[in-house]
């Protein structure tokens, strides 16, 4: 099992960058991928990006792509998600998940373990 602690959301104005990060507790952290999700007010949670165990492969949804970027660090059992260009429409309430298995997974009830989320707002 493992447990998962997101930080880093706040406020900023369009056009700024934040950094998020996700810790993870337990000590088979290599054993899962990680993904990012979001979701707004009255909007389904969803996809953001995704990151494999060891690092090696990622994925994006389109809205972000270019603009954000996963990466993680299996020594301090953290993944990150830097985003740049932050727009009012990526307001929401992000949530780091974990999952067993391989391959680019964007649906969120396939993963297992969520973290209780951090808010980020961007303001115009």
């Amino acid at each position: 099992q493992v447990q998962l602690v997101e930080s880093g959301g706040e406020l900023v104005q369009a056009g700024g960058s934040l950094r998020l990060s996700c810790v993870a507790s337990g000590r088979t952290f290599t054993t899962y991928a990680v993904g990012w999700f979001r979701q707004a007010p009255g909007k389904e949670r969803e996809f953001v990006a995704t990151i494999s165990r060891l690092g090696s492969a990622t994925y994006y949804a389109d809205s972000v792509k270019g603009r954000f970027t996963i990466s993680r660090d299996n020594a301090e059992n953290t993944v990150y998600l830097q985003m740049n260009s932050l727009t009012p429409e990526d307001t929401a309430v992000y949530y780091c998940a974990a999952r067993r298995g391989i391959g680019a997974v964007t649906t969120p009830h396939e993963y297992d373990y969520w973290g209780q989320g951090t808010q980020v707002t961007v303001s115009s």
